[in-house]
């Protein structure tokens, strides 16, 4: 079984960052073959919503997504990590989102209305992280993670929230937010054998 982390935050190690590499840890203890993409290292350009994808099912744009669709396309699940941006997913990660327009385009033309009704390709997880604590903070997040799993034929599985994290380290200083992680991870495993 393949796991792969997205990292979603624009900031190097912080709390997003942290709790993702502990859910993978946590799902390579039980035998996942284990593998990272982050966003903020990629070179994507926003989807132009020019349809070119519409019949054929690929982008027309080349860059750094290229690598992208190789990797979703060879997994058995997907945890996505970000911190909340004005209630959303930050710019880096919506970009590689956005592209997967492509992917939506081609699980239209590949299946059927009815086929659509059910999920082939996969799991799909979120663990986001916020600093303050409003009722709908992870709302948007979660809304934005469903669509996006929606479009690789993956099921959305679920998530790992956590408030009163901002200050880069947070969460390392809070030894049962990484130990939740570290058991989201194995759940993930689990799920996914």
């Amino acid at each position: 079984m393949k796991v792969v982390g997205i990292y979603g935050s624009p900031r190097k190690k912080g709390n997003s960052d942290v709790l993702l590499d502990k859910a993978l840890e946590g799902a390579q203890s039980l035998g996942a073959e284990i593998s990272k993409l982050f966003a903020r290292n990629l070179k994507i350009a926003g989807c132009l919503e020019c349809g070119g994808c519409d019949e054929t099912g690929a982008c027309v744009i080349r860059d750094d997504m290229d690598r992208v669709y190789a990797e979703l396309l060879t997994v058995d699940a997907i945890i996505m990590a970000a911190p909340v941006f004005f209630y959303g997913v930050p710019a880096q990660l919506k970009a590689l989102i956005d592209r997967c327009q492509a992917m939506w385009s081609k699980r239209m033309l590949e299946k059927s209305p009815e086929q659509r009704k059910s999920y082939d390709r996969g799991r799909g997880y979120l663990i986001g992280v916020g600093a303050s604590r409003g009722k709908q903070l992870f709302d948007g997040m979660e809304l934005t993670a469903k669509y996006f799993y929606d479009a690789l034929d993956m099921s959305y599985e679920g998530s790992l929230l956590m408030k009163g994290l901002d200050a880069k380290g947070d969460a390392v200083q809070k030894p049962k937010a990484l130990a939740e992680a570290y058991e989201f991870g194995r759940q993930v495993a689990r799920a996914a054998k």
